[in-house]
């Protein structure tokens, strides 16, 4: 196995084709507002299903959070020449001590269909594969979602199986189809 993860985690800013993933500011606050508004995504991730500024604020504030509890890194998605937040991507920490990160990711309705959330994904995968530690990235996607699993293959995940019933989504347990893809290092 990997040599251990470091205890001190720090954000860096990565640059992709179109996107840089960033820290989240208070300025990304109309992304935010933006995402309350979608059908999915408060339902599978902490997004507010509402748009009140507290509770966006409070969204940004546990993106900053994720990071100083070692969580994981939580990334705006920035278009690369505005440096306007369009999304998120995420690397979650909870099973590093297994060599396992988990990846998730979203792009608010008004940016999708350009390719945003693949380069977003590359460029954190990219980077990911050199953090100590973790030997294999994990995401899951309802099996409905075929442009996300489209993003997933587009940086380089392999589908693995599907899992039955294996998260809730609002009041009821979905199936998602596991992804994978393991380091080069590993």
């Amino acid at each position: 196995m990997s040599a251990p993860l470091i205890d001190r985690l720090t954000l860096p800013t990565l640059v992709g084709d179109a996107v840089r993933l960033r820290p989240f500011s208070r300025a990304d606050l109309p992304l935010v507002r933006e995402a309350t508004t979608d059908p999915l995504i408060p339902l599978t991730t902490s997004v507010p299903a509402f748009g009140d500024d507290d509770a966006c604020l409070a969204y940004l504030a546990r993106q900053a959070d994720r990071l100083t509890t070692g969580a994981g890194y939580a990334f705006a998605v920035a278009e690369r020449a505005t440096d306007v937040a369009v999304g998120h991507v995420y690397l979650g920490l909870r099973d590093v001590d297994l060599g396992r990160a988990a990846a998730g990711y979203w792009i608010a309705r008004s940016h999708r269909g350009r390719g945003l959330a693949g380069d977003a994904l590359r460029t954190l995968v990219r980077w990911a594969v050199t953090v100590r530690g973790i030997d294999r990235l994990e995401l899951y996607v309802e099996p409905w979602n075929v442009a996300s699993a489209r993003t997933a293959t587009s940086a380089g995940f392999v589908r693995e199986g599907l899992l039955r019933s294996w998260q809730k989504v609002g009041d009821e347990r979905r199936d998602m189809d596991m992804y994978a893809l393991v380091s080069r290092q590993a």
